[in-house]
C-alpha cells in the first residue's frame, strides 16, 4: 500500500519524531500550517492503511510509526526499478549517475559504496 504526498509529508514528521501527539505534529509543519482536522484525517487514513498506530492518554493520542522509513522507501525504489527500468538495477544506476548531476566527489563516494557491496558478495 502507498501513501499520498500529504501522508508522506506527515509520515516523515512522525519518522523524525518517533512518537508524537497532534500538537507536536502540527508544530513541525511550516506556515501556513494545515488545519487540525486535515491532519486528523490523514492520521486516520494512515492508521487504516497500517502505517501508524497510537496509544491513548486520556483524550489525547500519541502516534507512532509501524513502518520503518528505510523499508518504505526501499519498496518504492524497487517498484521504480521494476516499473521504469525493466527490473534492471544497472539501468537504474546508469540513469541515476547520468541524470542527477552528481559531483565527481559524490560519484567517487558512490563507487566506494558499490565496491564495498561487491566485496560482501
Amino acid at each position: 500500500m502507498q501513501l499520498s504526498k500529504s501522508e508522506e509529508e506527515l509520515m516523515n514528521i512522525l519518522w523524525k519524531q518517533k512518537k508524537a501527539f497532534m500538537k507536536d505534529l502540527l508544530d513541525e509543519y511550516p506556515d501556513p500550517k494545515p488545519a487540525t482536522t486535515t491532519v486528523a484525517t490523514l492520521l486516520k487514513r494512515m492508521t487504516d492503511k497500517g502505517f501508524i498506530d497510537y496509544k491513548n492518554f486520556g483524550r489525547s493520542r500519541e502516534y507512532f510509526p509501524l513502518v520503518k522509513k528505510k523499508d518504505y522507501f526501499s519498496k518504492h525504489v524497487n517498484g521504480l526499478i521494476k516499473n521504469f527500468f525493466n527490473d534492471s538495477a544497472s539501468q537504474f544506476a546508469s540513469f541515476f549517475a547520468q541524470e542527477t548531476n552528481l559531483s565527481k566527489t559524490e560519484l567517487e563516494e558512490l563507487k566506494k559504496l558499490i565496491d564495498v557491496e561487491i566485496k560482501k558478495k
